[in-house]
C-alpha cells in the first residue's frame, strides 16, 4: 500500500463468467486459534474451547466457530477482489469443523454486468475440509474498477 491507497488487484474486464477464484487452503484448525477467535469475536461458548462440552452434547469434541470458517472464505474473496470491492457476502452453514481439519475455500464467478459506470461480478463460494465435507456455501457480489 503506497500513500494509503490500496492497489487494484484486477479489473472488471479481466474477469469472465466461469472463472475460478484462486483457492485458499488454511492450516489445520488448532485449539489456540479457536481461543483467540473467541476473544476477538466475544463468542465464548465453551463448545469452541472445552472438549468436555463437545463430548457431552455429541459433537465429538471442540468445533470451530462457524463465523471463523466464513471469515476464511471472506479472506479468499478479499485476496481476489481487494478488501474494498466486496459489496455483498453471505453463507449458509452446512457442517461442523473440528480440530485439525484443513479448510479449503473455493469460488467461481457466475455473473457479471455493468451498471451506473461500475463493473459488478457475482459468484458462489464454499469451504470444505480435507475429506470433502462442505462446511459453508454462499454467494458474493463485488464491484471492480473498469478500464477506461
Amino acid at each position: 500500500m503506497a500513500n494509503g491507497v490500496l492497489p487494484i488487484l484486477r479489473y472488471f474486464e479481466d474477469v469472465q463468467v466461469g472463472d475460478e477464484i484462486p483457492q485458499l487452503v488454511k492450516s489445520p484448525v488448532e485449539r489456540v486459534q479457536l481461543v483467540r477467535y473467541a476473544g476477538a469475536s466475544g463468542d465464548f461458548n465453551p463448545l469452541h474451547t472445552d472438549p468436555a462440552v463437545g463430548e457431552a452434547i455429541g459433537t465429538g469434541g471442540i468445533i470451530a466457530h462457524g463465523m471463523l470458517i466464513m471469515g476464511f472464505v471472506g479472506q479468499m474473496l478479499s485476496d481476489y477482489v481487494g478488501p474494498q470491492a466486496l459489496r455483498k457476502f453471505g453463507v449458509r452453514f452446512k457442517g461442523m469443523t473440528h480440530l485439525n481439519d484443513v479448510i479449503t475455500c473455493t469460488g467461481q464467478v457466475t455473473e457479471k454486468h455493468e451498471a451506473d459506470g461500475q463493473g459488478f461480478i457475482s459468484g458462489k463460494v464454499q469451504a470444505k475440509d480435507q475429506d470433502g465435507d462442505i462446511k459453508v456455501v454462499g454467494t458474493f457480489t463485488a464491484v471492480l474498477p473498469l478500464r477506461k
